[in-house]
């Protein structure tokens, strides 16, 4: 089984510092990257939040947002008012008014203009500390979360690569089927044209035999339909391995060498029937590509 890198998971817990709610968002991304918003107080604690999260999301791009309700904001009280810059303000604008002789009162609308004497309780330097285990607790809880939708939406994909194989197998079978065809037909037409340029006189069969021999070298593509039958039997068992380990890389690459093989083909066929197959399977094979891009 597969995992899609898309994912979302929400956690909260009741600590004494008050309310921690951790929300985390993931993304493709070709390795594991992580953006943290932590409460000041946490900051300290970036290293470990990310070797958490790692343990949990190997590829992907992780925003990670840490949020604390103290208590008092849990209570309802998520303000408070800063008293000292309020009479420092007050001093200030008083000394104002008297060394230039200005008219008017300080009054609330005035002070309200000054938006740094009214701050959020997060942000109080006085705030209880946060125990360590109760952010890990919390940060794997959401991890978990994310995991689950990840492996949601990662059944989602093969399900729907799994068709995308079926297609092309169907495609190669046809192409398998036809390629013998065109040489019997290349033979008739090679003695039909020389049999009328040389106006009645017998065709030599054996230099005939010499260039129908010479074409299926050049046009066999059995090499090449071997090879692409094998790498979709190996991205088969790479979507069957244990979810734990991440697999797009590798699926990635199987694609690319799948796609090689089907130009192979194209260039060698030379038949109408045959180049619309290859033409299918290289849709095929780029909407495996598209899809690939968002397996961990």
């Amino acid at each position: 089984m597969i995992r899609s890198m898309t994912g979302f998971g929400t956690a909260e817990r009741e600590t004494p510092a008050g309310r921690l709610r951790v929300e985390i968002k993931t993304v493709n991304h070709d390795t594991f990257r992580a953006s943290l918003r932590l409460p000041s107080a946490l900051e300290m604690a970036e290293a470990q939040i990310r070797e958490w999260l790692r343990a949990h999301v190997q590829r992907g791009h992780v925003s990670y947002a840490l949020r604390l309700e103290p208590v008092e904001a849990v209570a309802g009280a998520t303000l408070r008012l800063d008293e000292a810059r309020v009479r420092e303000y007050l001093g200030l604008l008083g000394t104002l008014k008297e060394r230039f002789g200005l008219p008017g009162e300080v009054d609330v609308a005035m002070l309200s203009r000054y938006s740094d004497i009214i701050q959020r309780r997060e942000e109080d330097d006085e705030a209880a500390p946060i125990a360590l285990d109760d952010v890990r607790a919390v940060t794997e809880e959401a991890a978990r979360a994310v995991v689950g939708m990840r492996e949601e939406e990662g059944r989602r994909l093969e399900a729907d690569l799994r068709e995308r194989l079926e297609a092309i197998e169907a495609a190669l079978a046809v192409v398998a089927e036809r390629a013998p065809a065109r040489l019997v037909e290349e033979r008739d037409r090679l003695r039909a044209a020389v049999a009328e340029l040389a106006a009645g006189v017998g065709v030599d069969e054996e230099r005939l035999a010499r260039e129908v021999a010479y074409l299926a070298e050049k046009w066999d593509i059995s090499e090449e339909l071997v090879r692409l039958r094998s790498h979709i039997e190996l991205f088969r068992e790479t979507l069957a391995l244990d979810a734990t380990e991440p697999v797009g890389k590798r699926l990635r690459f199987v694609s690319q060498e799948m796609h090689r093989e089907a130009n192979t083909i194209g260039s060698k066929a030379n038949d109408v029937t045959i180049q619309h197959r290859v033409i299918a399977i290289k849709n095929e094979i780029d909407r495996l590509r598209e899809q690939i891009e968002n397996v961990e």
